[in-house]
Parts: structure tokens; C-alpha cells; sequence
């Protein structure tokens, strides 16, 4: 790498992890200087990294653009993917301060748990013979861009737009998730309605991903790592002061309350 990319590497880094850090929203990085994916997978390493080095630990990955209906908005023909670490794992039925967030949404997934690292090219049941349980999960997102507007290199630079992850109970490896109904709600109102079948056809297929872009990256998933799928419906924006709930068919269900601290 260039030492002109790496200072648009480490300036970008910087900007993003601050935005975090500060609830503030900041311009698409794009607008001042073009980057490729290259260049925003190496921004989103070092602003995790600077995580890190703050005490977070690495705790799995996350894969976006997992409907075939986001890809081609975005005009891409592959996943994206983000690093989950474990200052973002809240407690399941605990309470969500919605103040260190910019523009929260939240959206319904399935969570796998791995029991053996897994890299590369694999069938599906070979990455199912990995994985020690999964579990439903929310995932809350929020773009640190102001608008919520992004390019693709934006928002894999923004760690795919990542910021806290719940996960309900666990169940069996075999549990068979390939098509299940799922309600999200607030307050018990329901907001998005779908099927787990939205990711990718069936979640599998998303951890099947994982592990091939995880290995283009030269990474291996460990055991002990959990797997976020990709949402099963469109993210919904989160109000301050509610329950949210999501009731998925076979799994149970995964549960926070909302809450906003004063300045």
C-alpha cells in the first residue's frame, strides 16, 4: 500500500471511529476522495482495530447486501461483510441506550455459534458441521453517515454499517431455518413481517459466504465465533422507549427495551 493510501486509510479510520465514539454523524468519505473495496476493507480493519486496542475483543463476523433485491440497488453482485466485537454483544431482554447511536435501525437475523474454525470454499454441510448451535438475533445498524447515505465503498469502510448485536436462545445445529416466519414488532405492533428464507434463499448459504470472503481477507473464522446471517426484512427504524421484539417460527423469540439518556 502506498503511503498516500495509507494516510487516506488511517484519515478515514480516524473520522468513522470518532463518529462512533461521539453519536456524530459524519459526510460519505467518497464525496472527498474515490477508494475501492480494497482500500475500504483495509479503513474498516483499522477502525476496528482501534476497537481493539481499546479493550473490545473479535468476536465473529457479520454479512450485509444478503438479499438479492439490496444487491441490485446497490449494484453489486457479492455480500459484504463486517467485524462483530464484543463491546457490540448487549444482553438479550436488557435495556438499549438509543444515545449512542446516530440513526439506529434494527433488523432480524440468524445468529450461528461455531465450534470449529471454518475458511474457504465449503458445501453447506460442511459448514453446518461447524457450527456448535444458532440462535435468532437482532441486529441494530447505524450507518455513522449523515443521512444514512452511502456508496458501497462507505459503507464497507463503515464496517457494514454494524453497531450491536442481540441473540436469543440457543437450539440445535440441525434446527432446520430455511424457511421460517417472523414477526418484529414494537410494543407488540407489528413493523416488519418475513421469512429467514429472504437470506440468501436459506441463512446457511450466508455462513457459507462467510467463510469464503473471510479466506479472499486472509482470515479463518474461529470456534467460538458467531455468525450474524444478514437481515430476514428491511431495517426498522428504532423509537426511544419501546420493546422490541422479534417472534421467529420454530426458534422462540429475541427482546430489548430502548431507552435515551439525557446530555
Amino acid at each position: 500500500m502506498s503511503d498516500q493510501n495509507q494516510d487516506t486509510v488511517l484519515r478515514a479510520a480516524r473520522l468513522l471511529d470518532d463518529a462512533a465514539r461521539e453519536a456524530r454523524a459524519v459526510p460519505q468519505f467518497s464525496n472527498e476522495h474515490a477508494f475501492d473495496l480494497p482500500t475500504a476493507y483495509a479503513i474498516q480493519r483499522a477502525v476496528v482495530g482501534q476497537r481493539i486496542a481499546r479493550g473490545a475483543s473479535r468476536i465473529g463476523m457479520k454479512m450485509g447486501f444478503t438479499s438479492r433485491a439490496k444487491m441490485a440497488q446497490m449494484g453489486v453482485s457479492d455480500m459484504i461483510w463486517g467485524r462483530l466485537t464484543s463491546d457490540m454483544l448487549l444482553e438479550e431482554g436488557g435495556e438499549v441506550d438509543l444515545s449512542r447511536f446516530i440513526h439506529p435501525r434494527v433488523e432480524p437475523e440468524i445468529c450461528f455459534l461455531l465450534k470449529r474454525p471454518l475458511a474457504g470454499i465449503v458445501t453447506p454441510m460442511q459448514a453446518l458441521a461447524a457450527v456448535e448451535a444458532l440462535a435468532p438475533a437482532l441486529e441494530i445498524i447505524d450507518s455513522r453517515y449523515q443521512d444514512f447515505k452511502f456508496s458501497v465503498p462507505d459503507v464497507v469502510a463503515d464496517n457494514a454499517s454494524s453497531a450491536a448485536l442481540v441473540v436469543g436462545r440457543w437450539h440445535a445445529p440441525d434446527t432446520d431455518v430455511g424457511n421460517l416466519g417472523l414477526i418484529l414488532g414494537f410494543d407488540g405492533r407489528p413493523a416488519e413481517l418475513g421469512s429467514t428464507a429472504a437470506i440468501l434463499g436459506h441463512p446457511i448459504r450466508a455462513l457459507v459466504a462467510a467463510a469464503r470472503l473471510a479466506a479472499e481477507h486472509g482470515e479463518t473464522l474461529e470456534a467460538g465465533h458467531l455468525i450474524m446471517a444478514g437481515g430476514a426484512t428491511a431495517a426498522a427504524a428504532l423509537p426511544v422507549g419501546a420493546g422490541v421484539r422479534c417472534e421467529m417460527q420454530s426458534l422462540g423469540s429475541v427482546a430489548f427495551r430502548t431507552s435515551a439518556k439525557e446530555n
